[in-house]
């Protein structure tokens, strides 16, 4: 009975934020098509066509509804807590869909948000938990890296936006693999966070992936509340005295699963940025060198390339799973991750950036990207359909 009702506490939240954004999200499409909120085709963007930009709205509207609605199911304090970081991520990554803020801008209010979290928050990464020797951070080393790492990972999520499906199916992949996380290690409030998340992430990534009318990207107000997220998983992951560590004592390494759940947006934002600061250039000017850039040029579709990427993000986990149930050490663990990390990005990314058309691989890549062209036939013509329809 006790398992059954900490199940609840995680399940009902789940349920409210998926059914809150699946009634909200119709409005919310004919809204930005109104007031013309859509994203504008150019030279760097893939779609044809204008696409509302409203989707982190519904996203938004979903976890705190669910948050809500968990707070009468167990102690949510420390949630309240993170609402108005979210509130402002929304805020400034929404007014940077409709007016286009300035970089340093948007830099200054992450930097901001953050702080708040790390100074009021119990969201600190203070402790390795043994990783290289290393167990408890002080203050001085503890808040700069937290800071750091956090606004780190907001532009990492931020910047994997850049086809259907690829940031929201990422993020609803990591919040399964946090929530689990939190709920073996009995943390209810992350893993409420964890499970409202998903629940409002996944009619959205149906809509945004399957529908054609009702299309809707979820934008920089969505991404920047979603880097949140998996900041806050990630510091709670690693902080003194996390509910996690029980996982210690069975081997796990918290720093190393962290990283392994986050691989493909950290390792290829810090790809792309150190490649754009070695050529002269601003780490944060735009350009078409991601991961999914690349297999978007080799012919694959959105769905196609959203599949792949997850699948490499997957085979760093596995080898960390795997390094894991071997009985490796902490440190074993952690090279493992860095080194597959790099070799899923980087390795992949300049080990097919160079494929010339006549090249045997070149064309097996692009016979295996045009299949998955395919996808608006049968069960996805279908599922399009009930999307539009909603």
């Amino acid at each position: 009975m006790e398992w059954n009702a900490s199940l609840l506490i995680v399940v009902l939240p789940f349920v409210v934020a998926l059914l809150c954004v699946a009634l909200v999200h119709p409005t919310m499409v004919r809204i930005a098509r109104m007031k013309e909120i859509v994203d504008v085709p150019n030279a760097r963007k893939l779609q044809r066509i204008p696409i509302p930009i409203l989707g982190g709205s519904c996203v938004f509207l979903g976890i705190v509804a669910g948050i809500g609605c968990a707070s009468f199911l167990t102690d949510c304090e420390e949630l309240f807590i993170v609402v108005p970081a979210l509130t402002v991520m929304l805020y400034i990554g929404t007014g940077d869909d409709i007016l286009g803020l300035s970089p340093r801008l948007r830099l200054l209010v992450e930097l901001l948000t953050m702080l708040y979290l790390i100074g009021i928050g119990p969201f600190v990464i203070d402790d390795f938990y043994g990783l290289w020797g290393i167990d408890v951070l002080p203050a001085g080393v503890a808040w700069p890296l937290s800071l750091v790492a956090s606004v780190g990972i907001i532009n990492a999520i931020n910047l994997i936006d850049g086809v259907d499906g690829l940031s929201s199916g990422f993020c609803i992949m990591a919040c399964i693999l946090f929530g689990v996380m939190f709920y073996g290690a009995g943390d209810h409030a992350m893993a409420v966070l964890a499970a409202v998340s998903a629940g409002a992430l996944l009619p959205f990534f149906f809509h945004n992936v399957f529908g054609r009318t009702s299309k809707m990207f979820i934008g920089d107000g969505g991404t920047l509340v979603l880097g949140v997220v998996m900041s806050v998983f990630v510091m709670r992951l690693l902080q003194r005295q996390t509910p996690c560590a029980v996982f210690v004592g069975q081997g796990v390494g918290l720093v190393p699963f962290a990283l392994a759940v986050l691989a493909v947006p950290v390792f290829d934002t810090l790809r792309v940025m150190t490649a754009r600061m070695a050529g002269g250039h601003s780490p944060f000017r735009p350009d078409k060198t991601h991961l999914h850039h690349l297999f978007i040029g080799l012919g694959f579709s959105h769905a196609g390339t959203t599949a792949v990427v997850l699948g490499l993000n997957i085979l760093v986990l596995l080898a960390w799973w795997i390094a894991w149930l071997a009985g490796a050490t902490i440190n074993f663990q952690m090279y493992v991750v860095l080194v597959m990390g790099i070799a899923v990005t980087s390795g992949v990314y300049y080990g097919l950036h160079h494929l010339r058309p006549r090249q045997r691989l070149y064309r097996l890549l692009h016979r295996w990207g045009h299949w998955t062209h395919g996808e608006r036939t049968g069960m996805v013509l279908w599922l399009q359909r009930v999307m539009d329809r909603m």
